[in-house]
């Protein structure tokens, strides 16, 4: 039995017609700043780019690798960056997708290790928007390695713990809230993001909650990147060595034994040196 055609769904005039697929969406990571880091994935949406939504932390020599031609918006918060609030990121994204434009969101380090790849990839998700998340080599693998420091080791550490010391705009108690009894264990390393500012406060609490004082840890600032200098001490002396050096942002903190490897393996170690 033939059955009859469907008759075609009628639709509202009122509603706008949509005949736009949405544009496919990279979410790509940068690596830690040196092109020569990119992995080759990254390296080839970066060279097919049209559209490019980038944030401050990525390196100009690896901008400098787009197209000439290609779109570029900055939405980080920095001088010649317009200042996007998460959300704004992700509604511009989601708009520009959804009126069928691909593009490339070019994030530093790895979009899901502090990028805030995660929310960006479910909001992309749930508007039904087509996408792909492109890995990259993370700030701490880079500034650990480029500065001598093995993040594990079978004799000093057997786990390694990543943390963030930003302050949430949400948070009322003036300090990073962060799990410091875990932070504080034993035969592990802790590598801290964006905690420059709360450095004091990540000593103090850390030593409070067991950590000896003397416990080596490291500043490493502008990992992977001309200029890049790694400052070594312990969480005692950390902050006051961080002031005096005149740290700044981007910074990570290293904490555990296997700062102390550092003199032995920077000796033969060229890879810090020849960044300049």
């Amino acid at each position: 039995m033939v059955r009859p055609p469907r008759s075609p769904a009628v639709t509202d005039p009122r509603e706008p017609l949509n005949f736009l697929a949405p544009g496919f969406v990279s979410l790509v990571g940068a690596g830690p700043g040196d092109p020569e880091l990119l992995t080759l994935r990254a390296a080839n949406r970066i060279a097919q780019a049209r559209l490019v939504l980038h944030d401050q932390l990525v390196d100009p020599a690896i901008l400098a690798l787009l197209p000439p031609d290609a779109e570029r918006i900055c939405v980080g918060k920095a001088a010649g960056c317009h200042s996007y609030e998460q959300q704004a990121i992700i509604e511009l994204m989601l708009g520009l997708a959804l009126a069928g434009r691909p593009l490339l969101r070019l994030k530093g380090g790895d979009p899901y290790i502090f990028g805030r790849g995660g929310e960006e990839a479910q909001a992309l998700a749930a508007a039904g928007v087509p996408f792909e998340v492109v890995p990259g080599i993370s700030a701490a693998q880079a500034a650990a390695a480029l500065a001598g420091i093995p993040l594990t080791h079978r004799d000093h550490a057997q786990t390694l713990v990543l943390a963030t010391g930003h302050l949430r705009a949400d948070g009322g108690s003036g300090e990073p809230e962060l799990d410091w009894p875990l932070l504080a264990r034993r035969n592990q390393t802790v590598v801290i993001y964006m905690g420059l500012a709360a450095l004091p406060v990540i000593s103090r609490e850390l030593m409070a909650h067991g950590r000896t004082a003397g416990t080596p840890a490291a500043l490493v600032e502008r990992a992977a990147r001309p200029g890049m200098r790694t400052l070594v001490g312990t969480l005692a002396t950390l902050p006051e060595l961080a002031q005096a050096q005149g740290v700044r942002s981007p910074a990570l903190i290293v904490v555990g034994e296997v700062v102390g490897l550092r003199a032995a393996l920077q000796a033969v170690a060229v890879a810090e040196p020849l960044l300049g």
